[in-house]
């Protein structure tokens, strides 16, 4: 059965090897290690992942590729970002070189170091802007630099996603 291909935007290249699919773009380049059960073709300036007949997970797995495969693309033809608010009295964030500073209410400041790969900004002291082409690797640095302070629901005071709703409790009354 033939699945949603993936079309590939001008200046992306993708290299099929037996067991890798590479794709390089104008940002970068990326690798990933195909998976038995699913076969990934390249016809005319589009990528189809097609599960093998016969094999259990196949059909999973074709789903699970087609979109690891198309988050590989959109990350090397225009990137991913994450941003972060961070909400409290004295809580504020500078990068410096592949180093994010943030005081977060501390009796320290934490220094949290960038991996390959990823970048961090600070348009604002109080907002942090993570950018890089592999979507699992900025997604997993946002959610690190979260963890640090995550929101608490009396003040909502914390790091926060910028489209993160926080519910705010009601604090309990003397009666």
């Amino acid at each position: 059965m033939q699945k949603k291909p993936i079309v590939l935007p001008q200046g992306v290249a993708v290299d099929l090897s037996s067991d890798r699919i590479s794709v390089k773009g104008p940002l970068g380049s990326l690798e990933f290690a195909s998976h038995p059960a699913v076969t990934v073709t390249l016809e005319d300036g589009s990528l189809s992942c097609k599960a093998v007949v016969g094999v259990a997970e196949s059909v999973a797995m074709s789903g699970t590729m087609r979109a690891v495969v198309a988050n590989m693309v959109t990350g090397v033809s225009a990137g991913f970002e994450r941003k972060l608010n961070l909400v409290g009295v004295g809580y504020r964030a500078q990068v410096q070189g592949d180093t994010l500073n943030l005081t977060l209410g501390f009796s320290h400041p934490v220094a949290y170091k960038l991996p390959g790969g990823v970048t961090a900004t600070t348009p604002t002291q109080t907002e942090i802007v993570i950018k890089g082409v592999d979507r699992q690797l900025v997604g997993q640095v946002a959610a690190e630099v979260r963890a640090y302070r995550p929101p608490e629901p009396y003040k909502g005071k914390g790091v926060r996603y910028v489209d993160e709703v926080v519910v705010i409790k009601e604090t309990k009354k003397k009666k």
